[in-house]
């Protein structure tokens, strides 16, 4: 009930911003769209079909077809077994999927939201992530921790974090961070066949949105590797690099900069640990400049760990400037709407920090 209530308090707002669906974008070629959520569900779908090992645990996952509706239908083809309800207590039913995956099972733990897994952090870090090398190679755990990560809407300071430079920090997690419906149905399927613990960040704000999904992506054994970022947009003055929802926010800002002749490369980083580092450097080397555009917040975060990957490697020589960051803001999150929009980076923050960088 407890976690209903939880849920209920933010369904108003999320619900509006669903049916507004900002940023739709698609890939192309394409067959038929579908959202982010359904690609998700997708996704966990095929995979507890092909693999007996595979289970779904969390808050309201199996009867109520999950907070967000992601599990939808699960519980009622896989039954109790495989899709199993559990209380609101993140440290306790973390530490239960560890412990399965340890016994050879490959779970799938959704928080409700990443903030709840500050509930749960030991058993990932300390449980999850350290055990491979503290076994020396003798035991493995193949787990996934799933959940929508980042500010949603009116949820005020603790609920509106990132968690992609919390995790990425660790050694031992692969960190991934799907954009559109390719990205989450193909590393998600790619995650949890993967036999290392690895940290899926989703963004409750793009659940409802559709992209357009190719024939291959809607294979079975469509996955995408962990690890390997992707050229959204080509271009030839300057680097942008985003991750989740941002990189539509990337996009749009690169049509309207089209406008004014500046040609924007657009890369979705897709996996935060270990990151693609090489992609970046290449298009860096064309363009000769660089933008990194998150969520989160600015001291020690995604922009600060590429600036300095970009300083002390090869692409260093070929900046005509200084690699500019745009981040959320340097504060908790605040609660007014009005404050909220002006924390967060917005398209316009994007093309004002391209110009800069390009000094035009």
């Amino acid at each position: 009930m407890a976690a209903s209530l939880r849920c209920f308090l933010r369904s108003g707002k999320r619900a509006v911003l669903v049916a507004v669906r900002r940023g739709i974008h698609s890939s192309s070629p394409a067959a038929v769209q579908v959202t982010v959520r359904d690609a998700l569900n997708q996704a966990m779908d095929e995979e507890l079909e092909r693999d007996e090992r595979v289970f779904l645990l969390g808050e309201e996952v199996a009867q109520y077809d999950g907070a967000y509706k992601v599990s939808r239908g699960l519980w009622k083809k896989y039954g109790d077994k495989r899709i199993i309800d559990t209380p609101i207590s993140e440290m306790g039913f973390a530490g239960i999927a560890v412990g399965a995956a340890m016994a050879g099972l490959r779970p799938i733990c959704e928080f409700m939201t990443f903030n709840f897994s500050m509930q749960a952090i030991d058993q990932v870090i300390n449980s999850a992530a350290k055990t491979y090398y503290m076994s020396a190679g003798l035991q493995p755990v193949p787990i996934v921790f799933r959940g929508p990560n980042g500010a949603s809407a009116g949820v005020a300071a603790q609920h509106s974090q990132c968690f992609a430079a919390w995790y990425a920090h660790c050694p031992g997690l692969k960190v991934v961070s799907p954009w559109n419906s390719e990205d989450a149905r193909g590393l998600l399927k790619a995650a949890i066949r993967d036999d290392n613990p690895v940290v899926f960040l989703e963004n409750e704000l793009m659940y409802g949105v559709p992209f357009e999904m190719s024939d291959e992506s809607q294979s079975k054994d469509f996955t995408i590797p962990i690890g390997k970022a992707k050229v959204e947009r080509q271009g030839s003055h300057v680097t942008l690099v985003s991750h989740s929802r941002f990189v539509g926010h990337c996009l749009d800002a690169a049509a309207v900069l089209a406008k004014e002749g500046v040609d924007c490369e657009v890369i979705n980083l897709r996996t935060i640990r270990p990151m693609d580092v090489e992609c970046i450097e290449g298009s860096v080397m064309k363009t000769n400049h660089l933008v990194t555009v998150e969520g989160g917040w600015p001291q020690f975060g995604i922009g600060a760990e590429i600036c300095a990957r970009i300083m002390e490697g090869p692409a260093f020589n070929f900046l005509d400037a200084p690699v500019t960051r745009v981040t959320g803001v340097d504060i908790p999150m605040p609660y007014a709407k009005i404050l909220e929009e002006n924390s967060l980076p917005q398209v316009k923050d994007i093309i004002f920090s391209v110009k800069k960088t390009l000094n035009v």
